[in-house]
C-alpha cells in the first residue's frame, strides 16, 4: 500500500516542484517536506486542504489515494477513442453474491446493437431497470466517471462506472 509521504512526493513531482518549492508554498521548511515524503512526519492535518488544492486533488486521495470517479462531461478533444474504454458494473447482492464484469465500451455497444442481454442482469430486479443503451449514449456524448449507483430495497449495490 502507497503512504502518504509517497504521494506527496509523487504529486510534487508531477507538479513540477522541488521539494524547496513546496516548502515555502507550505510556509515550512525543506527539511520538513522531506520528512512528509519519507514517513518520518505527516503534515498538520491544517495543512492537507492546502496540499490538495495545489496538487488539484481532493484531500480524501491525498490521504487514500484513491479518487472517487466524479460524473464528467469531457469536451471532444479529451475524449478517449471508444475502443480504449471501459466500463465496469460492480454487483454486490444483499446473499453475499459479488459481481464484478468489466467489458470494452466498444463490446458493450456492440452487444446491445445486435440485443445481446447480459446474464448477470437476469433475476436482479433493480438491474433490470438500467438501461444500458442509455448508459452508451451518455458516453458517446462524453460522459464518464459513476454513471450508476443504486441500492436496492432488498440490500443490492449496484455500481457502473465508465472510464
Amino acid at each position: 500500500m502507497e503512504s502518504l509521504g509517497t504521494r506527496i512526493s509523487e504529486y510534487r513531482k508531477k507538479s513540477g516542484l522541488t521539494q524547496e518549492q513546496l516548502a515555502e508554498y507550505m510556509e515550512v521548511s525543506p527539511q520538513a517536506v522531506s520528512k512528509w515524503e519519507n514517513d518520518i512526519s505527516c503534515p498538520d492535518i491544517g495543512a492537507l486542504p492546502t496540499l490538495a488544492d495545489l496538487f488539484h486533488i481532493t484531500v480524501d486521495e491525498l490521504l487514500r489515494g484513491k479518487r472517487e470517479q466524479e460524473v464528467r462531461m469531457l469536451l471532444p478533444e479529451e475524449r478517449k477513442n471508444i475502443e480504449d474504454m471501459m466500463i465496469r458494473i460492480l454487483v454486490l447482492s444483499h446473499e453475499g453474491d459479488k459481481v464484478k464484469i468489466n467489458l470494452p465500451v466498444a463490446l458493450l455497444k456492440v452487444a446491445m446493437d445486435v440485443g445481446m442481454e447480459i446474464p448477470q442482469f437476469e433475476g436482479k430486479e433493480a438491474l433490470k431497470k438500467i438501461d444500458l443503451e442509455q448508459i452508451i449514449r451518455l458516453v458517446d456524448a462524453g460522459v464518464i466517471g459513476k454513471l450508476v449507483e443504486v441500492e436496492s430495497s432488498d440490500g443490492d449495490l449496484i455500481e457502473i462506472l465508465v472510464e
